[in-house]
């Protein structure tokens, strides 16, 4: 039987930490790609460290991408979190790009051919999630440490005399009582501010937005509200520390609440199911949560590189379904076409809508009038609820 009471604690990172800048600047040159050629291959790792950005992988597109492009949207996306500084600044960094077309031998495999459906682009397991812990459909913990960053980091480029800069990091620890959140334990937010405000200014500053974020009576005791615990965090962002695309995989999804394949999502087009599939995963537990077929809803799915079909998928309502979970497997299965082709048809993934993704997480957000975040869409619910009975 699982506990029922416990404390639980989950992280953020906003857009300014150092392996989110780099997340950003893959999914900026994946929106790049994808803007010339709907069906552009993008694989794009990015290395940013003092003043220094670094691009490497493989793309292939129709439509003409020419290197000053590139370098373009790569500093405009580094100014637009806010990056200024003399450690790391959008217009001053060294920039080197490395990417090349992709090997032929993987776009044989994914490709289709004849009567050869397209392959996903790799071998994986990929993971969703829904919980009803907040409207959102997500784990609290991750959902409100989330919101605290990104709130924080709207009044940062609102109100440049705040004092606080890019970098910054939070984490919210909460008690459970009968499996359901009731109130925060402790409260950590690190955030990178302007020479001369105290560790006290900075609490200060910060204090409002947290209570805010959390739910009425729920603030954590004053000893367990942690700000900037080690005191100055003056110098932070690539200057403090390498960043590196893909590092922060639990934080873009329920923050350890739920599995991860462990298969990073930035800075790969939609073909690469690394993304893709735990995108069509989130859409299909969201839906059957919202369905009230179940009040948590874990689903996997593993594929082969060059197959179009699935390997499996498996269902797990954590004891709280309300339909048989091998009927929800099969409902589910031909419901949607779950090959690569069919997962990006039906969640319309073939647009530039990734960069937007690469902070505060990638599930638990509103879908976009543009097609960006299409897999929290609950367009599922009545016909789940038809053909579970």
């Amino acid at each position: 039987m699982s506990r029922k009471s416990y404390i639980f604690t989950s992280e953020s990172v906003s857009e300014g930490h150092p392996d989110k800048v780099c997340d950003r600047i893959s999914d900026t040159i994946v929106d790049l790609y994808l803007a010339n050629d709907a069906q552009a291959r993008v694989a794009c790792e990015t290395l940013t460290t003092t003043n220094r950005i670094v691009l490497a992988g493989e793309v292939r597109c129709n439509g003409s991408v020419e290197s000053l492009e590139i370098e373009t949207a790569v500093r405009a996306a580094v100014r637009d979190i806010g990056y200024e500084q003399d450690g790391f600044h959008w217009k001053h960094a060294v920039f080197e790009n490395y990417l090349h077309a992709q090997s032929s031998d993987i776009a044989m495999g994914v490709d289709a051919t004849g009567n050869k459906d397209e392959g996903a682009g790799d071998q994986g397991i990929m993971f969703g999630y829904a919980t009803k812990e907040t409207p959102e459909l997500m784990p609290a913990p991750i959902q409100y440490s989330h919101h605290i960053l990104r709130d924080l980091a709207a009044a940062r480029k609102a109100n440049a005399d705040l004092g606080l800069e890019p970098d910054a990091k939070s984490q919210v620890t909460l008690a459970y009582e009968n499996g359901v959140p009731v109130r925060a334990t402790s409260v950590v937010v690190s955030t990178q501010h302007r020479e001369g405000l105290t560790p006290a200014d900075v609490r200060e500053i910060v204090r409002p937005y947290v209570e805010a974020v959390l739910p009425e009576g729920w603030m954590c005791p004053e000893k367990e509200f942690y700000v900037n615990p080690t005191g100055n965090f003056v110098i932070g962002g690539p200057d403090g520390d390498c960043g590196l695309t893909g590092r922060k995989i639990i934080v873009d999804t329920y923050g350890g609440a739920a599995p991860h394949g462990g298969g990073a999502f930035s800075g790969k087009d939609p073909t690469k199911v690394d993304r893709s599939a735990a995108y069509v995963c989130r859409y299909l537990a969201k839906n059957v949560v919202a369905a009230d077929l179940a009040d948590r809803c874990t689903i996997q799915l593993a594929y082969a590189i060059g197959v179009a079909k699935p390997l499996s998928i498996y269902v797990d309502t954590h004891g709280t379904g309300r339909c048989d979970e091998a009927r929800l497997e099969k409902v589910l299965s031909e419901a949607v076409d779950l090959s690569p082709r069919g997962i990006r048809e039906r969640l319309g993934l073939n647009k530039p809508i990734y960069a937007r993704t690469a902070a505060y997480g990638h599930f638990g957000r509103e879908p976009d009038a543009d097609g960006g975040f299409s897999w929290e869409k609950t367009d599922m619910v009545d016909e789940l609820k038809s053909l579970a009975g």
